[in-house]
């Protein structure tokens, strides 16, 4: 075994301990759901720090937003601006939904749309969209341990990576059903440390080697600028990924652990220093483009730029802090969308969240680990990024029912349930017609309007067509319903 692979092998067993040792974090009884889905909702301002970053910032987007700069230049830079604008979002949004989930002992996000519009149609509507959108999220956290492990070799390529892949999300599954979201939160630290460090060391070893960072632009040519018409298209990616940020089920679970209102607010002043080292991570697409790194496989990317350019030693602290930063958020995933199975689907759960019993919970977790692992063995990478784009495109569909809702009543739960529906449809016929070229599903589509060609993100034209939807037919479903609207 060589420095590097030891270093790695040695820093994913660390992690994994540490996942089973939270376990005994505060000596909480985790049988309750509210203590192992949520940590007891009493984290402070460093580890919800730790965790919401843990969660918001992925293997994925390590190797997935350099790679997007590689292949589309500066249009794959839309992720620091939308992250640094859905801060300011989620001061206001999140810390409003925080005081009223503390108040009322909500879970999920669809358990407040249930209590708020007295809904059940509704509550799966928002459950479902969920799960559906996190299915291919936990999935891509494999994809960007596969892309380590192939580029490892040797026992971590067997099978095409996939025996070291199943060992890894044997162990997730495992820790996780044993400490609930405490292992995530305290693996989150280590994470964040090595990906700090990795970041750092990336910025100033490779451009050193490459030139300085003049070269690197002189390389990168034409990418270093958005063209014409792809600037509706980034100001659009940059907005509607804001507005499904902290929608998706891993963030509510993480925001929901926090133990105050102001946890969540300055949390929201602290969280863009990982936008900055977004900035930095992305800078490294053009990186590779100077180092002329050829493959057909963007997802192999960074590994191989980091391979090519750190000492052994360096490099096993990164690969172990791109598949460290996998099992975080695909933990936390795993956990948001068991608790929207179990509190909002499977109605006969629906009693008394804060005292029942996580067995359920904890069952599905492990289900959805195994789903996960299956998808990425079974299923081409392709398909798993396709759907991670229409998970994002139909995650933005419940900012009606629950963003508007924590501010007003006024819209009927059956014209919210309309909207969503035909938003759904919409959207995703959009996505799939993208597709008629022969490629992947893009976020994006391309309309003339009164002779410009207009190109933008789709999951706002979904959500336009949803508000016009919801706030056109609430008065009729009002009056058809002779109830008076609420206040």
């Amino acid at each position: 075994m060589t420095l590097r692979d030891g270093i790695f092998t040695g820093l994913v067993v660390l992690v994994t301990l540490l996942g089973f040792v939270a376990a005994r974090w505060g000596k909480a009884n985790l049988r309750h759901l509210e203590e192992w889905a949520l940590g007891g909702r009493r984290f402070g301002t460093i580890v919800s720090w730790f965790l919401i970053g843990g969660d918001i910032y992925t293997a994925y987007t390590f190797i997935a937003v350099p790679a997007l700069v590689y292949g589309a230049g500066a249009l794959g830079f839309y992720a620091v601006p939308y992250a640094a604008i859905g801060y300011p979002f989620g001061f206001v949004v999140l810390s409003r939904f925080w005081s009223l989930a503390s108040e009322r002992g909500y879970v999920t996000s669809a358990d407040f749309v249930r209590d708020r519009f007295g809904s059940r149609p509704l509550e799966i509507a928002v459950a479902l969209t969920g799960v559906l959108a996190s299915l291919p999220y936990i999935a891509l956290q494999l994809v960007g341990m596969k892309a380590v492990l192939m580029h490892l070799g040797g026992a971590f390529a067997i099978s095409n990576g996939e025996l070291a892949l199943s060992v890894a999300f044997v162990l997730l599954a495992a820790y996780t059903f044993t400490s609930g979201l405490r292992a995530p939160a305290a693996i989150a630290f280590v994470k964040d440390a090595l990906v700090y460090a990795t970041v750092i060391a990336a910025i100033v070893i490779i451009p050193a080697k490459l030139g300085g960072w003049g070269h690197i632009f002189a390389a990168a040519g034409p990418k270093l600028l958005l063209a014409p018409k792809q600037q509706v298209a980034y100001a659009t990616l940059a907005l509607g990924s804001c507005l499904a940020l902290f929608l998706y089920p891993h963030s509510i679970t993480s925001i929901l652990a926090a133990k105050s209102k102001e946890v969540v607010q300055r949390n929201m002043v602290l969280l863009p220093i990982y936008s900055i080292m977004l900035g930095f991570l992305a800078l490294l697409g053009y990186c590779a483009i100077a180092a002329h790194i050829a493959t057909k496989d963007t997802s192999s990317v960074i590994p191989t730029l980091l391979g090519d350019f750190f000492p052994d030693w360096l490099a096993g602290i990164a690969f172990a802090a791109i598949v460290i930063g996998a099992l975080v958020p695909a933990a936390i995933m795993a956990i948001g969308s068991a608790n929207l199975f179990a509190s909002n689907i499977f109605s006969e759960y629906r009693h008394a969240r804060g005292h029942v019993d996580a067995h359920l919970s904890k069952l599905l977790t492990l289900a959805l680990c195994a789903f996960a692992l299956c998808f990425v063995i079974f299923v081409p990478t392709a398909y798993a990024i396709n759907l991670q784009l229409l998970g994002g495109i139909w995650m933005v569909q419940i900012v009606p029912a629950f963003v508007l809702g924590l501010y007003t009543r006024a819209l009927h739960p059956a014209a919210l349930l309309l909207g969503w529906l035909c938003a759904m449809a919409v959207a995703t016929a959009m996505a799939v017609s993208t597709t008629l070229g022969g490629t992947g599903i893009s976020p994006n589509i391309t309309f003339t309007f009164w002779g410009h060609s207009v190109t933008a993100f789709i999951a706002l034209y979904g959500l336009a067509v949803n508000l016009v939807i919801a706030i056109v037919a609430s008065p009729l479903f009002w009056t058809l319903g002779r109830r008076t609207k609420p206040t």
